[in-house]
C-alpha cells in the first residue's frame, strides 16, 4: 500500500538530521533530476531578485532566498516533520506514535516539486520551490513527469493519492482499479456534492493520521471502505479511479 501526500509551502526551520544527500532519499532513480534542480535553484539564489520572481515571491518572504541558497549545507529533518500547513497541522506528524511513524515510513511518499516523491521519514532541508515556479529552462511537467510516473509504477497493492490536481500533472499515480484519487467534498442538504479546494486538506491530514495510526495494510478498496466507517469518516466511490471523503 502507498500513500501519496503533496508537500507545503510552509516548512519548518532547522533540524538534526546532516546535510542534504540525494542519495540518501527514496527512488533513487530520480536523483540525477533532483541534482539538476537543487544546482539551478542554488545558482538562481544568487540573484534574489531573479529568484524572488521565479518563485513568486513578495517582500515579506525574502528570507525563502536565503533557505534555498543554503539547501545543500542546512540541517536536515524527516520530510513528515518538515512540512507544515493545513494538511500537516492536522496529521500531526510529532505526536504520532513509534508505530505509526514506523508505518509512515513504510508506506507514505510526499511529492515535493524540489526532490520528486521522497519517502515520509527521508531526510529532507528546509526550501521554497512549488508546483508552479518557475525554473529557467526546466520546466517542471517536462522534468518530472514521466520521471515520476515510471518510478511510482513500482508500487504494490493499493495507491491512495491525496495529492492535488497540481502535483498529479507532475507525475501521475500508476494506473489501475486499485489506484485511487481521493476527493473531498461537501454535501449539500439535497445530496449534491461539491469539492472543496483550501480547506480540503485539514480532511486529508485526519484521514492520513487514521491510517497510520491503526497500522494496517489494506489491501484494496473494498478493505479501506469497510474500514472507514469505524474511524469516523465518510468514504465512497466516486467517479471511475476516485474515492469521495464527504465532511
Amino acid at each position: 500500500m502507498l500513500i501519496l501526500l503533496p508537500p507545503s509551502e510552509t516548512k519548518r526551520d532547522g533540524g538534526e538530521g546532516g546535510s542534504f544527500d540525494s542519495k540518501s532519499l527514496g527512488y533513487p532513480s530520480l536523483n540525477a533530476q533532483r541534482r539538476v534542480l537543487v544546482r539551478e535553484l542554488r545558482a538562481l539564489a544568487r540573484d534574489p531578485e531573479a529568484m524572488m520572481a521565479a518563485l513568486k515571491l513578495g517582500r515579506t518572504q525574502a528570507a525563502e532566498v536565503q533557505r534555498n541558497r543554503a539547501l545543500t549545507t542546512s540541517p536536515t529533518m524527516a520530510a513528515l516533520d518538515r512540512y507544515t500547513g493545513v494538511l500537516y497541522d492536522a496529521l500531526d506528524a510529532p505526536t504520532l506514535s513509534a508505530a505509526a511513524r514506523d508505518f509512515a515510513g513504510r508506506h507514505v511518499v510526499v511529492h515535493s516539486a524540489l526532490f520528486g516523491p521522497v519517502g515520509a521519514l527521508d531526510l529532507v532541508p528546509a526550501y521554497r520551490f512549488s508546483h508552479d515556479s518557475r525554473l529557467p529552462g526546466h520546466p517542471l511537467k517536462k522534468h518530472w513527469g514521466g520521471a515520476v510516473s515510471q518510478a511510482l509504477a513500482v508500487a504494490e497493492g493499493l495507491v491512495l493519492d491525496l495529492r492535488s490536481e497540481a502535483y498529479v500533472a507532475l507525475g501521475a499515480a500508476p494506473a489501475g482499479s486499485e489506484s485511487l484519487f481521493l476527493r473531498v467534498v461537501t454535501e449539500a442538504p439535497g445530496g449534491q456534492k461539491r469539492a472543496l479546494n483550501h480547506f480540503n486538506k485539514k480532511s486529508k491530514g485526519e484521514f492520513t493520521r487514521a491510517i497510520l495510526e491503526h497500522g494496517r495494510v489494506f489491501a484494496s478498496a473494498e478493505e479501506l471502505l469497510d474500514w472507514a466507517p469505524t474511524a469516523g469518516f465518510r468514504l465512497h466511490r466516486g467517479a471511475p479511479g476516485e474515492l469521495e471523503l464527504v465532511v
